[in-house]
């Protein structure tokens, strides 16, 4: 099968990218250097080719406080990337089924977490423009779906984590800034202070449990949007106690900052739909997948000796 990809250089991207090769697809994945998808004439190299599948995961956007400071470039970015892969699939790729990567920020704390309210009230005010992108980017598949009968799909994952995430320059997201600050703590003694009071809640998916969840259901489910999660959210608190168990440090030492910004309270997306579909999946468990990635995290900081 030839594959597209868009965003195949971020973490996702390269998981999902690992995942295709080894099942004998055939993937382009070009650099954002090599396919500019803020100009409608970026794909063009592209146009001459017949791909089976797109899948779109290329977003302008961080972690952190990152949606906060920049809700006007995001809005005109991602619309921007958005209407050039759009318009690609209708105008040159009808044949092809478009996947995309929605986002858990679309949700509005008003209502469940569930699929049918994925349109439904206003996320929150901090997320609320990039939110508002990844709603429009459903809303234009799901336009150009019925007027041209195209064939999509939409996975909406729970925070990411895995080793190998791309740290370099960007805001983290909350896993991987506990587990460096808290190795931070145990190997120099540095202060762990973290954002907020502790007890707002999130949930993680280990990144190849999604990839898995992906490829599972893309051949086999049609229009639908889709929860990927890991069916439980714990206390940011919990989090750093799990990690501090790891690496040997006294979770007593954690300093809470509640001034700074921690986004939504609670964010544990329903994924009843994910295991109506696919029976077989059995997300990783967080004793069994925070220590490759607490590991990987500790390479990063310097090969410092373990505790």
């Amino acid at each position: 099968m030839r594959v597209f990809l868009t965003g195949g250089g971020g973490f996702l991207g390269r998981h999902l990218q690992a995942a295709l090769r080894a099942g004998g697809h055939e993937v382009a994945a070009p650099t954002s250097s090599a396919c500019d998808l803020r100009h409608a004439g970026g794909l063009a190299a592209w146009t001459g080719v017949k791909f089976d599948q797109i899948f779109h995961l290329a977003a302008w956007t961080q972690a952190g406080d990152f949606c906060l400071r920049h809700p006007g470039e995001q809005w005109i970015r991602n619309q921007q990337i958005n209407t050039a892969v759009l318009a690609w699939w209708a105008e040159h790729q009808p044949q092809a089924k478009l996947v995309s990567i929605g986002t858990s920020c679309a949700y509005s704390p008003e209502f469940p977490l569930r699929e049918e309210h994925y349109l439904d009230g206003q996320p929150i005010a901090s997320l609320h423009a990039y939110a508002m992108t990844k709603r429009m980017l459903l809303v234009g598949q799901r336009s150009l779906a019925q007027q041209y009968g195209l064939r999509h799909l939409t996975f909406v994952p729970s925070t990411l984590y895995g080793p190998g995430y791309h740290a370099a320059g960007r805001q983290l997201h909350f896993i991987f800034d506990l587990i460096r600050k808290i190795l931070l703590g145990r190997l120099t003694g540095a202060p762990v202070e973290l954002w907020g009071d502790g007890l707002q809640r999130r949930e993680l998916v280990q990144v190849d449990d999604f990839v898995r969840a992906v490829l599972a259901l893309t051949d086999r489910v049609e229009g639908e949007v889709i929860n990927v999660g890991g069916g439980a959210e714990y206390p940011i608190r919990e989090f750093a106690a799990m990690i501090c168990a790891e690496v040997g440090l006294d979770p007593a030492v954690i300093r809470y900052d509640d001034r700074r910004y921690v986004g939504a309270r609670s964010k544990c997306l329903e994924i009843g739909k994910l295991r109506r579909l696919w029976p077989e999946f059995a997300p990783t468990p967080l004793a069994a997948g925070l220590p490759p990635v607490i590991a990987w995290m500790r390479e990063q900081l310097g090969r410092m000796p373990g505790p």
